[in-house]
């Protein structure tokens, strides 16, 4: 599966074509709240943003360290920021799944299958399941 990096000027457009005025709204921040709800080290910063061949959206923190990763699950591990940002997307897009906006729930339950499908080929496809599990 391919993914697309979003250039500058494809970072208002395309999530907004996914995601409506949800993204700023609901979506990105449900995401920052979950990269600080599983880790301590998350300070905030500068995302990448990209689009994945089947449909998919993710964005992860522009770091070069591991961050640490502590789950309700008793997951307790590092996580690249790649996988980092995989891993909080995927528990956004869960949490995000049982909106009792009926579309954005729908949308939301589509856009963890599709990140949840590219994960599975990802290089740390082991821990990110182990941290979401």
């Amino acid at each position: 599966m391919e993914r697309i990096r979003l250039n500058n000027d494809e970072r208002i457009n395309v999530p907004a074509s996914i995601f409506g005025s949800a993204f700023p709204f609901q979506v990105e921040p449900c995401i920052y709240n979950m990269a600080s709800y599983i880790s301590d080290q998350y300070k905030g910063g500068y995302w990448k943003m990209y689009r994945l061949s089947n449909g998919g959206f993710y964005m992860h923190p522009d770091a070069t360290e591991d961050l640490k990763v502590v789950c309700d699950n008793y997951f307790n591990g590092n996580l690249s920021p790649d996988a980092f940002g995989i891993a909080a997307c995927l528990f956004a897009y869960s949490y995000l799944s049982f909106s009792e906006n009926k579309a954005l729930a729908e949308l939301c339950t589509h856009q963890y299958h599709w990140l949840r499908e590219y994960a599975l080929e990802h290089p740390e496809a082991g821990a990110i399941m182990a941290a979401i599990d």
